[in-house]
């Protein structure tokens, strides 16, 4: 077809930005009636020679011959507002967005298989982008739509292969004298690929389902590691483990927690489930629930990371937290930037209101440490006083430091 259109020639991918939420809360009849209107529009937005095909679900793949990328951009701009317009489904005034990728022929692929795979792509890199945008396949992607298949694969068999392994960075009172707890990180060593950041496998494993049995395995041997410290006479301390938003919505999440706790035979009251503030504000009822569940059941809670999301003061008084964990990007130019200076002591102040108490993450000096402190910060956590640590070595730390007092 480009051949017979002066070698230009495009493919959109086009996907619906949470066309699953309508069909959860509305039912499939209205999401089906939605997606037929939708149809429409982007036939009425598109010319003569164009063709929109629907893939299934909320995907659609649209063909625009003689078309170079400042065309492709007008009639990619042209769907994104028309699909904006809101929509009247029966009684419901319903408002979407959707998600474009595009792939140019011969560029991008020589084959409409190819030409749309690479469409697929781009269309993901929108969404990861903020969504309701559209998005131009690059060869990057395709190194990097590569690596993603490679790390997903190989996670599925990473906890049986023993990759995986935990590491334990000590909290401190803010005077450095008592160690509060430790946050248990999770970590993977990959005998082809080296060691692989959290930030890139974490959301792997939560799209292709081995968050939970990972998450589980950090459960169980985080706890079982705090218990083996308290018998090995270690005073109790807190053990925070963070908790990934598929694992926080799995309404066994709360049994779970209990059954690892009375197999350990660990005290609920030193165990800290840490939250980032984005898995909270979800779907803050929800949340509720399960915080109120938790809490009833002895097991405190944190929110990871406070100061980067959007908590309402209204909604952190019902959540049942004790501790909120100042993030780093706000410690780590404390001493030079006035902004972060403010922010670090609006949280702080507002902890004390509620009678929450603050600690810091990413400490890494002494002028960090000494300006927490003077705020009234609680807690330390950072490179100041040490790195993350294998469970011997954690041990070594906390004999050095009480045996140093």
């Amino acid at each position: 077809m480009a051949k017979r259109n002066d070698g230009f020639f495009a493919v959109l991918f086009l996907d619906l930005d949470h066309f699953k939420n309508i069909n959860d809360t509305l039912g499939h009849s209205i999401g089906d009636k939605l997606l037929i209107e939708l149809s429409k529009r982007l036939t009425a937005s598109l010319r003569d020679q164009d063709t929109v095909s629907r893939m299934g679900g909320d995907e659609f793949i649209i063909l625009l011959p003689s078309s170079d990328a400042h065309g492709t951009i007008q009639v990619a701009q042209k769907l994104l507002n028309s699909i904006a317009q809101t929509f009247l489904i029966e009684d419901y005034q319903l408002s979407i967005t959707a998600s474009i990728g595009i792939a140019l022929y011969p560029n991008d692929g020589i084959d409409i298989e190819m030409l749309s795979k690479n469409a697929d792509t781009a269309m993901y890199r929108a969404k990861d982008d903020g969504r309701n945008s559209y998005c131009f396949f690059t060869p990057e992607m395709q190194a990097n739509s590569h690596r993603i298949l490679q790390l997903s694969n190989a996670l599925h068999h990473a906890l049986e292969r023993n990759e995986l392994h935990l590491v334990y960075q000590p909290q401190l009172s803010a005077s450095g004298e008592r160690i509060v707890g430790a946050e248990a990180l999770l970590r993977w060593q990959h005998p082809e690929f080296g060691s692989v950041p959290p930030d890139e496998f974490i959301p792997i494993a939560e799209e292709n389902g081995m968050i939970l049995p990972i998450g589980e395995w950090v459960l169980r041997t985080a706890i079982s590691q705090a218990r083996k410290w308290i018998d090995n006479d270690q005073p109790p301390m807190i053990i925070a483990i963070n908790i990934s938003a598929v694992q926080f919505r799995h309404p066994n999440l709360p049994n779970l927690i209990t059954s690892i706790l009375e197999e350990a035979k660990f005290p609920p009251q030193y165990l800290e489930i840490e939250l980032t503030e984005s898995i909270a504000m979800h779907d803050p009822q929800v949340a509720i629930n399960t915080m109120n569940d938790l809490h009833e059941r002895g097991i405190q809670m944190s929110i990871d990371d406070f100061g980067t999301g959007y908590s309402s003061l209204s909604y952190l008084k019902k959540f049942k937290v004790y501790k909120l964990k100042i993030d780093q990007s706000f410690v780590h130019d404390i001493g030079t930037n006035s902004e972060d200076k403010a922010i670090v002591n609006a949280i702080i102040n507002m902890a004390r209101s509620l009678d929450l108490q603050t600690i810091a993450e990413g400490v890494e000096t002494l002028e960090q440490l000494e300006y927490l402190r003077e705020q009234g910060c609680d807690e330390i956590q950072g490179y100041y006083y040490s790195k993350p640590l294998s469970p011997k070595e954690f041990e070594k730390f906390f004999r050095s430091l009480y045996n140093t007092l």
